[in-house]
């Protein structure tokens, strides 16, 4: 018995200590006006332009800090941004909740914000997440409902209280029931209001 008990835990090793919280969080009014008020002023222009070009160096090849990951798959697409300078605690999170209201100005509606804690490689990783489904429109003279450029997810990810990197991924309905989705490039434009 030893042997087969031995073997499982092999098998599953750090899978069953492995502590989980998982919560769903608000913000207050006071909160989401700060936010607003950030995306106006000129901080929140630059840091959003910033990464709008960021964006598109990297899918030429050129690296610049803050560093832009991309995400292309024939069902998601996205992109992450890492924590460098010129970031700090203060507008990060601005970042990450002013895309959030941006998202619900593309006819989105939040679906839920909730929080994750986690374990991975003895760190502890938080993560934040926006979830957004666009409004439902149907086209009446084809029956098939408008899903605009997917579903919407926003994380933002702290590991051991340190932020580490901001998330947007946008899923697509594959069904028939939909029509495609709009260009990703086209959301990136409309979500960071570049001209």
């Amino acid at each position: 018995m030893k042997f087969i008990e031995d073997l499982i835990g092999k098998l599953f090793t750090g899978n069953a200590n492995r502590a989980v919280i998982r919560e769903n969080f608000t913000r207050s009014e006071n909160e989401e006006q700060e936010v607003i008020s950030w995306l106006a002023a000129e901080e929140g222009e630059q840091v959003l332009k910033m990464v709008y070009d960021n964006y598109h160096l990297k899918k030429t090849g050129i690296v610049k800090e803050p560093e832009v990951h991309l995400f292309h798959t024939s069902y998601a697409n996205g992109f992450a941004v890492s924590y460098d300078s010129p970031f700090n605690p203060e507008n990060f999170p601005k970042l990450f909740f002013g895309l959030g209201l941006r998202t619900l100005g593309l006819g989105y509606r939040m679906v839920s914000m909730d929080r994750k804690i986690d374990e991975v490689n003895e760190q502890v990783r938080t993560t934040e997440k926006l979830y957004y489904k666009p409004l439902v429109s149907v086209d009446t003279s084809s029956d098939k409902i408008d899903q605009r450029y997917g579903n919407v997810s926003i994380e933002k990810i702290y590991l051991d209280n340190k932020p580490n990197y901001l998330k947007v991924l946008v899923t697509l309905y594959s069904d028939r029931q939909y029509h495609d989705a709009k260009p990703f490039d086209q959301f990136m434009d409309k979500l960071f209001k570049a001209n």
